[in-house]
């Protein structure tokens, strides 16, 4: 009798036990969940910057040059997104030597409303139905090589918005002497209409210029070497 006593007392002291260690660790997740709210709920992101006027600069030359290599852009859209563009690398360089080296906020939001403007240019010149067309001919494989080069340099910083400008006006004014020998011979070259094309004045002094602002001084900020 004595012994089934001594078995119920130690049962219960366990289960005193048991029972006190379970309310301390409530009484524990209860302080902590309070004392912690944060935890629960996460910080916001921090809402990203606007890109700066230099980033954007890169983002638009790198537009145009994707469209210069595709076929999206002609040469004369080129040479004219490539003209406003310079002009704006231009006004910018001369606000910041009037200001020390910087652009007052009105100045940038200025320069912003101009990207702007040539956003929807590059975009509304890459999507309409003009496209640049080479043919499967020596002609047409040497221009197209002429636009690969171009675009390059526009992508690697190596060719400026001027520089590009100047180089596919002279891109234009061959295809526009190639269109019209062909308009006058039934859609087709003379020999020696394609000799001036490619061996003469036209396409190897274009190649020429091409070299030369590529490995000149004149490059975008963001140049890369070759």
């Amino acid at each position: 009798m004595k012994i089934t006593l001594l078995k119920w007392g130690t049962v219960s002291l366990a289960l005193l036990v048991s029972a006190a260690g379970a309310t301390t660790a409530l009484a524990q997740d209860q302080s902590s969940s309070q004392s912690s709210p944060a935890a629960a709920t996460p910080a916001p992101e921090p809402k990203k910057a606007d890109p700066s006027i230099a980033q954007r600069k890169e983002n638009q030359q790198d537009r145009i040059a994707n469209g210069v290599k595709n076929g999206q852009l002609t040469a004369g859209e080129t040479a004219n997104l490539e003209k406003k563009e310079a002009a704006i690398n231009k006004e910018t360089r001369t606000d910041r030597a009037a200001n020390g080296g910087k652009l007052t906020s009105a100045e940038k939001a200025q320069v912003n409303r101009q990207q702007n403007q040539m956003s929807k240019q590059i975009y509304a010149d890459k999507h309409n139905a003009n496209t640049a067309h080479y043919g499967n001919n020596k002609v047409g494989q040497r221009r197209e090589n002429q636009q690969d080069r171009i675009a390059q340099g526009i992508k690697s910083g190596q060719l400026t918005p001027g520089e590009t400008a100047k180089l596919e006006k002279q891109q234009q004014g061959i295809n526009k002497q190639v269109a019209s020998d062909r308009k006058a011979n039934g859609g087709t070259l003379t020999a020696s209409e394609k000799k001036q094309v490619n061996k003469e004045q036209e396409q190897n002094q274009a190649s020429r210029n091409i070299y030369k602002k590529k490995h000149n001084a004149a490059t975008q900020p963001n140049a890369k070497k070759p």
